[in-house]
């Protein structure tokens, strides 16, 4: 009863670990890009490819996972048993956290390929909430280190 209480409480936290995720997409702005100039271009849409967008992993999955595989493991066996189920937890909880984490924060994401209107080519690769088709007319707005592509 232990044993299975131990893990229960190990699953539910790398679980909430998942949710800490916060979806980012091209009509969210980060408080430094308010009220902020941005530049403004336009063209057509050239191609259109679906891409993945891994973030940088923060290590709070893997730290998080291997604090509870740890608690977890040491209640399996007695004695050096304990220790060694500690270890072993804590090396399985880091692994399964940080695949936890991973998992959570990517995203689908789009590559488009935009002709301004001054001839030359672009691409801009941006979260996928927003469809675009070859031939779309778009506005490309730059400023304060980001490009986003919108309609």
């Amino acid at each position: 009863m232990k044993r299975s209480s131990a893990w229960l409480v190990a699953a539910l936290g790398l679980l909430l670990l998942g949710g800490c995720a916060y979806p980012r997409g091209s009509y969210d702005y980060r408080g430094y890009q308010v009220m902020g100039e941005q530049s403004v271009r336009f063209g057509i849409v050239d191609s259109v490819r679906p891409v993945s967008i891994h973030p940088g992993e923060t290590g709070v999955g893997t730290a998080g996972g291997a604090v509870l595989g740890g608690i977890a493991g040491s209640h399996v066996g007695g004695g050096s048993g304990q220790v060694a189920g500690a270890v072993g937890g804590a090396i399985l909880g880091g692994i399964l956290g940080s695949n936890i984490e991973r998992s959570a924060n990517e995203r689908q994401g789009v590559e488009v390929t935009v002709l301004l209107d001054n001839g030359r080519y672009i691409s801009v690769v941006q979260e996928a909430d927003e469809m675009f088709r070859p031939g779309d007319r778009v506005r490309i707005l730059s400023g304060r280190g980001t490009t986003r592509v919108t309609h």
